[in-house]
């Protein structure tokens, strides 16, 4: 059995069906994405925070790297108002990390606006980027079929079969199914997130079951055996997050390399104190201590505005317990390695485990 032949490597152009998540905020560097391609998987670009500018400078870096086909994650826009009654009240709460961090000024709050991300997907055309794909929601049918029309593998995301049926009937070329064990930002945007937290192993075959498009499985997988048991499971690729933050190419900070190589799965937890979004990450000072404000904080990104002088501030000052750690249910696994070990391991597990013999790692 040719476990790595299918529609999503015939699609995309790769020799096997390993996704690197598209993890902004820095973690995904052109040397991570062109890593992860050049081993024949394929890296994706988180461009979520970055400007237009910087989206296309991270992409003529890539292509300097690696000539093989690589990815870019965009999240499509959410524009809450500005209340500013909110915006006063996060502020008060905020202060005494502010004020031990030596943070002078409140950071200005704008109003969201999908301008940037317009401009993102200009450019992903323009450099005729092989893949975009998309969390915290859809974007419109014509975009999708526009980057379609360019030959652009389109991708989105969901979290239950609603949301799976819902891409695609919008047209996307294919899914990655978040289970509640993926580190990071939960992608739910049809209903309440709570009701949107099914494992990965439930997740996937009801998805498969309601789909004609190939499904990628995402959360808590790290090895061989997860790729293997999510293919079972009718998905034909995965993606992978957590496994990639600590590899040495990866731009995690040190502190978040550190804390998810020394964490335990009962160890983490899903907040929307740093972003106004549930993110599964490790409980850490921050988390706990803002934890009793989580239902009145300001919607997503006005929140993850509010508080990213503190994470910075927190990651120069060397305060993990302040940072946001984002890490999904599987970190005993997570090793401070090559993304091209990581990857020659894994290969070398599911030769092993296809061929009987089954061991622990």
């Amino acid at each position: 059995m040719l476990w790595h032949k299918n529609r999503v490597t015939q699609a995309i152009n790769i020799q096997y069906p390993i996704i690197q998540a598209g993890m902004a905020g820095g973690v995904t560097t052109p040397e991570l994405v062109a890593a992860v391609s050049n081993t024949g998987a394929l890296g994706t670009l988180g461009a979520g925070y970055l400007s237009p500018e910087q989206t296309q400078a991270s992409i003529r870096k890539i292509k300097q790297l690696t000539n093989l086909p690589f990815g870019v994650n965009l999240f499509v826009p959410e524009l809450p108002d500005i209340e500013e009654e909110d915006i006063e009240k996060a502020n008060e709460w905020l202060r005494p990390f502010r004020e031990e961090l030596n943070i002078s000024e409140k950071p200005k709050v704008k109003k969201p606006s999908a301008a940037i991300f317009e401009k993102q997907l200009k450019i992903i055309m323009e450099e005729q980027v092989g893949v975009c794909s998309f969390t915290f929601g859809m974007p419109s049918k014509e975009v999708v079929q526009e980057l379609k029309r360019r030959n652009i593998v389109v991708i989105g995301t969901a979290t239950t079969v609603k949301e799976a049926v819902a891409n695609q009937e919008q047209g996307m070329d294919m899914v990655v199914v978040q289970g509640s064990e993926a580190g990071g930002h939960r992608g739910t945007f049809i209903g309440a997130f709570e009701e949107a937290m099914i494992g990965t192993i439930a997740l996937v075959p009801q998805v498969v079951d309601h789909l004609d498009i190939p499904v990628i499985a995402a959360g808590g997988i790290m090895d061989g055996r997860g790729i293997l048991a999510a293919m079972i499971l009718g998905a034909e690729a995965v993606q992978m997050g957590t496994a990639f933050v600590t590899s040495l190419e990866s731009g995690a900070n040190i502190q978040h390399k550190e804390a998810i190589l020394n964490s335990h799965e009962e160890q983490l937890v899903v907040t929307s104190t740093f972003s106004g979004k549930p993110a599964r990450g490790i409980r850490n000072d921050f988390i706990t201590k803002m934890a009793k404000h989580e239902q009145e904080l300001p919607k997503y990104p006005l929140q993850n505005a509010l508080t990213k002088s503190i994470r910075s501030e927190a990651a120069k000052q060397n305060r993990p317990e302040w940072m946001s750690l984002w890490c999904g249910q599987h970190p005993r696994l997570s090793k401070h390695q090559s993304a091209s070990k990581l990857i020659s391991d894994i290969l070398s597990q599911i030769d092993e485990i296809m061929m009987g013999q089954v061991k622990s790692w």
